[in-house]
């Protein structure tokens, strides 16, 4: 599959965010769950700034894409929650720009979903379910997807993959960015929330 991207612009409001109309898919995940690992994974190219820290995302960043027989889209890599390098005034920002963002999306002709990113490793953390039930109060089309699955053994995989979709009472997608493992199946997800009628 071809992918054509490019970043856009990195945006701390909405008065930065794009106006233009496209659909968006946004991530959201704790830090250094591998959002930005993930979204170069899928890009094919070395799109978003990664690193090792975690922390370092502290804007809404727009990536604009365009993939084979789908509409271009942007994926919004928003900032990690559960830690802050600047203590709790930079966690309480991460947490206004989130809530702006999605205020500002939500139930308007531009906003289609979320993915949600749990690290595989560890399942069911409370700051990863607090997300996820509060993008159901949102009333966010959201889908699950579980990443780093590459760290896990064979018998770990299995027995994890199922508690997640016991937690989330539903489908997780099980990914990894270091071998493009479930790229396809997630490709597919994407298309269904940025086709959603």
């Amino acid at each position: 599959m071809r992918v054509i991207s490019e970043f856009v612009t990195s945006a701390a409001g909405a008065a930065g965010f794009p106006t233009d109309g496209l659909p968006e898919l946004a991530f959201v995940g704790r830090s250094n769950v591998g959002k930005s690992t993930l979204i170069n994974a899928l890009v094919r190219q070395n799109l978003a700034r990664t690193s090792a820290a975690p922390g370092k995302t502290r804007l809404a960043n727009f990536y604009r894409v365009a993939a084979e027989h789908r509409p271009v889209f942007y994926l919004v890599d928003l900032p990690g929650y559960g830690y802050a390098r600047g203590g709790e005034k930079s966690r309480d920002e991460f947490d206004a720009l989130a809530a702006e963002y999605f205020g500002s999306r939500h139930g308007g002709d531009v906003f289609c979903g979320v993915l949600a990113l749990v690290d595989s490793r560890h399942p069911g953390l409370d700051a990863d379910l607090r997300a996820w039930r509060w993008l159901e109060r949102l009333g966010a089309e959201r889908h699950v997807v579980a990443t780093k699955m590459d760290k896990l053994t064979q018998a770990d995989r299995q027995r994890h993959l199922r508690e997640l979709e016991r937690i989330y009472s539903g489908p997780v997608t099980p990914v990894s960015a270091e071998t493009g493992e479930g790229l396809d199946e997630l490709w597919k997800t994407i298309t269904r929330l940025i086709t959603r009628p």
